[in-house]
């Protein structure tokens, strides 16, 4: 069995909180529907919410070093089902199934590249959109998908190690981003929203894009 440890919060000893379960070391991207049903049925339900709050963290904190609308919306969904559980206003078996299907919305999240014909990149830029707004909404995923291709492209050629630190390069940046917006009829309302998250997906990828 492969095993992890980490800190159970319960306790300041340090345990293996896979192992106390009976359980081996899932495949913590993918959350299988196997481990999330063996999840589930744990007599022990402190464990299995350890368990799931464990992957998920991971999971969230891995995601905010690719793409930064992903990462805030699912922390701020396991942040608001724990603080409902600590103030007892679910009990533990409901927030292990709001866990469990929040596990599940993840997995589909990372197969929307696949989906969409889009690479990881591209669909950082995309979620960047606020594509879930009524009024950009009706552009289309066709639009939509150009103008993320367009930013990855237009950013990745801009970008430099320092451009966060010079004003000068990141004026020039957004109005790279603004002018591409406009290109494709983004509404002219949403445009500094989007503007600004596409900044802060860009500032999260420069590292490994900069010369």
């Amino acid at each position: 069995m492969r095993q992890i440890v980490t800190r159970a919060v319960a306790s300041d000893t340090i345990i293996d909180i896979f192992s106390a379960a009976g359980l081996a070391k899932p495949e913590i991207s993918i959350f299988s529907e196997e481990f999330l049903a063996e999840v589930s049925q744990l007599p022990q339900k402190n464990l299995a919410l350890e368990v799931l709050r464990k992957l998920l963290n991971d999971e969230i904190k891995a995601r905010s070093r690719r793409n930064v609308v992903q990462s805030r919306h699912f922390s701020e969904m396991l942040v608001a089902t724990i603080r409902r559980y600590q103030n007892r206003s679910i009990e533990s078996v409901q927030v292990i199934q709001e866990m469990i299907e929040l596990a599940r919305e993840m997995r589909e999240a990372t197969r929307r590249g696949e989906n969409l014909g889009l690479t990881e990149d591209e669909v950082a830029f995309y979620d960047a959109l606020e594509v879930n707004d009524s009024a950009v909404r009706v552009l289309g995923d066709e639009v939509l998908k150009a103008i993320a291709r367009d930013l990855v492209d237009a950013v990745r050629r801009n970008v430099t190690i320092d451009w966060t630190e010079r004003d000068s390069v990141k004026a020039k940046m957004r109005s790279i981003i603004k002018r591409l917006l406009r290109k494709h009829g983004y509404p002219p309302d949403k445009q500094q929203q989007a503007t600004e998250t596409v900044i802060s997906q860009a500032e999260t990828l420069c590292r490994d894009w900069a010369a």
